[in-house]
């Protein structure tokens, strides 16, 4: 087994930002296939499964992924990684199911804000407890410094978006409405599960990156996060056709299905470069590649009502510079617990 290479900070950061591009792109192919169905639940079983699809492809032609392959039952039975990281998928699910429940009602600012909260502040846990491919991370003043003032940036880019009147948008976390509730005791039980989904995306990239690691490539993660998530959305599929039936029929436009590829870019970067980075910058620059994708689709593809606002761009830079105070190597003794 080939181990993976480890990447420098220089090279490791562009690339989780650029991950992190591919996130506001899918949402909006993904929303725009949720309409066209009349199906949100049916929309991600289809992004999951185009995944699925392209990535067997990938895997049994590329020689890397056919050696990977060949690793993923050795791997787990020989239990080199808790058997139960092969479930990695089905947190993408719930954060799919987050999306199609509560998005409708909190709207993609406020949906976007508790999912960054919760991955932030999970990517500071699972760093110190050491859970990734990467090991333990100490939890330095500077570190904390840097999440801080990254959910605070996100939420002074999305600001904008906060009270306006409901509408359909696609942002960032996807398609939704950005519908302003009066009563604050409303939104509490439909904040958490977007909260509890962020929080435990942090815990599927160090699951996909030890898995690389024992996989030798991130082609096999990926391809085993993709069944996990897909086996679970079909399921969820079935029960939602069985009560509520079926939807609209699937369209002929063959961009309404690129919404796969873009979470196999997504997946597949974030299982290789936790090894480098460690959980929480992988997650800091992810948030920085949505942001800035998302401002750039807003710029390039604007839906109807959209505005481009100076909080959402200095929000935006604001969120560059925290990343950057969070991951440059800090004289020993700054801000250090």
């Amino acid at each position: 087994m080939t181990p993976v290479p480890r990447l420098p900070l220089a090279a490791g950061l562009p690339l989780a930002v650029a991950a992190g591009l591919a996130i506001p792109l899918q949402g909006r192919i993904n929303g725009a296939l949720g309409t066209k169905l009349d199906d949100g639940i049916a929309a991600a079983t289809v992004s999951f499964t185009t995944g699925l699809v392209l990535m067997l492809v990938i895997c049994l032609i590329l020689p890397k992924g056919r050696a990977g392959l060949a690793q993923i039952l050795p791997a787990v039975k020989e239990r080199r990684f808790p058997p139960i990281y092969v479930m990695a998928g089905s947190i993408g699910a719930l954060f799919v199911f987050a999306q199609s429940l509560t998005i409708g009602l909190l709207g993609v600012a406020l949906f976007t804000v508790a999912t960054v909260t919760g991955q932030t502040l999970s990517g500071l846990l699972v760093d110190r407890l050491g859970i990734g491919p990467a090991g333990k991370r100490s939890v330095t003043g500077i570190r904390i410094l840097g999440s801080l003032l990254t959910i605070a940036a996100v939420c002074w880019a999305v600001s904008p978006r906060f009270g306006a009147p409901t509408a359909a948008a696609t942002g960032p976390a996807g398609p939704g409405a950005d519908a302003g509730l009066s009563e604050p005791s409303q939104l509490l039980l439909p904040l958490l599960l977007p909260v509890l989904a962020g929080f435990f995306i942090s815990f599927q990239q160090a699951m996909n990156g030890t898995a690389t690691a024992h996989y030798g490539t991130p082609l096999a993660a990926t391809l085993v996060n993709f069944i996990s998530g897909t086996v679970v959305l079909w399921l969820a599929w079935l029960v939602k056709l069985a009560v509520l039936g079926a939807g609209n029929a699937l369209p002929a436009e063959w961009w309404y299905y690129l919404g796969g590829p873009m979470g196999c870019i997504f997946i597949g970067l974030g299982a290789l470069l936790v090894r480098s980075l460690g959980v929480l910058v992988t997650g800091l620059g992810m948030i920085a590649g949505q942001l800035l994708g998302s401002l750039g689709l807003d710029v390039a593809f604007p839906t109807p009502g959209t505005v481009i606002a100076l909080p959402a761009v200095l929000g935006t830079l604001l969120t560059l510079g925290a990343i950057v105070l969070a991951t440059l190597p800090w004289p020993r003794g700054i801000l250090r617990r």
